[in-house]
């Protein structure tokens, strides 16, 4: 058996990243044109669409595409996607720019000139609307609903030509992969069904029960944490990265999982971005992705099993990827073991609830992380890492007193 085709009616990876002396070319030119900044999240979007993730798409969308998507999950010709991937510049800006004209792609951080875009159109576009459909609020408290509203006024629109990966291949040496390194990695292991593990925390006992139900299941995972912006008080990928090697080395069998990252930022569009998980994890070769409690959510705006539901209000044949939906799990001290809902018999009072926020909580406030949360290796790097914050908050609390 062969991986799951790439999304899309071709069936193919599109990468839209310049190598060689076209990627020269197009740099030299791109100096000469309107430079467009790009927040971190557009720089995120450019990437997989340089690398194949986003495949079949071309550029950023246009205003048919963008209004089908939100309001029906799929772009104007027909083509399943649940999460609009725009590009916005302020009025002024986009006054000065023509339909046809070309401009430069500019990391708005870091100054790199990322890439250029023929652009086909300039619209507005309600915002509260794209965030009613996509995120099920306009309550600015929300973090992707406060990027969304950060916006330009005016959307840009067309195909585009991508440079370069940005800091990721050299941030995350040996984690960042693009979809056609996985794609190889799961051909030379023999694996045609893999599932999908999305992360953006250290993995607790939860997740590594999640993971190892799939194993079961599939031939492999992929255990695949975001490498991207994360709200205030998440754990960075250099720590996570170390937290989970380690929990893999030592309760894993070996070669069952493989690691990697990706480069986008949190939306935190809970059932939605469930969806364009599934969607990139098609491109990336993943048969499956799983999908447990509150999946990309945030805060209280999500019912905890609103991403298992969605699955079933998309058309059948909208993705390959298909979701491995599991119940609520935590450690059950009369099953004396990890357990879901649907296996375990017993009360709420003989179970641990588990969870990366609940952790995360607990080692910030220097709180005592019972017997059953997380293993102790992996609990070591994290106490590790909360350490070295208090030492810094100290040091520069002293610094400020000295001034």
């Amino acid at each position: 058996m062969a991986l799951v085709n790439p999304h899309g009616k071709d069936k193919v990876l599109k990468p839209l990243m310049l190598t060689g002396g076209e990627l020269q070319a197009a740099k030299d030119k791109a100096k000469s044109l309107t430079e467009v900044r790009m927040s971190s999240r557009e720089t995120g979007d450019l990437i997989m669409l340089g690398i194949g993730g986003f495949t079949p798409l071309e550029g950023f969308m246009g205003q048919a595409d963008w209004k089908g998507v939100c309001d029906d999950y799929k772009m104007a010709d027909g083509t399943f996607w649940p999460i609009p991937i725009t590009l916005s510049t302020t009025k002024e800006q986009a006054d000065s720019i023509k339909d046809g004209d070309e401009v430069a792609l500019v990391d708005d951080e870091s100054g790199e000139l990322m890439g250029c875009m023929v652009v086909k159109e300039k619209y507005t576009i309600d915002k509260a609307h794209e965030c009613k459909q996509v995120f099920k609020t306009d309550d600015t408290e929300h973090p992707g609903v406060a990027k969304v509203m950060e916006q330009g006024d005016v959307n840009l629109a067309g195909t585009v030509k991508v440079f370069s990966e940005g800091k990721f291949p050299t941030d995350f040496e040996g984690i960042y992969m693009t979809p056609a390194e996985t794609r190889k990695i799961f051909e030379d292991k023999g694996w045609s069904t893999v599932a999908a593990f999305q992360t953006r925390n250290p993995m607790h006992r939860s997740h590594e029960y999640l993971a190892k139900i799939a194993i079961e299941i599939c031939d492999g995972v992929l255990i695949h944490q975001l490498l991207g912006k994360l709200k205030a008080g998440d754990i960075p990928a250099d720590v996570r990265k170390e937290a989970i090697n380690t929990l893999l080395d030592n309760y894993f069998v070996k070669d069952t999982c493989v690691q990697a990252g990706y480069p986008l930022d949190m939306r935190y569009a809970g059932p939605r971005e469930a969806l364009i998980h599934a969607l990139f994890r098609q491109n990336y070769g993943c048969s499956h992705l799983i999908v447990g409690r509150d999946h990309a959510g945030v805060g209280d705006y999500y019912g905890p099993f609103d991403a298992h539901h969605i699955f079933d209000e998309i058309p059948k044949d909208a993705l390959e990827t298909q979701p491995l939906k599991i119940d609520w799990t935590f450690y059950c001290f009369k099953c004396d073991g990890m357990a879901s809902m649907r296996t375990c018999p017993h009360g709420k009072d003989d179970r641990m609830i588990l969870s990366g926020t609940k952790l995360r909580k607990m080692l910030s406030e220097n709180e005592e992380v019972p017997d059953h949360f997380s293993r102790p290796e992996v609990l070591e790097i994290l106490k590790k890492y909360y350490s070295g914050l208090t030492e810094k908050v100290e040091v520069k609390m002293h610094k400020y007193a000295e001034g």
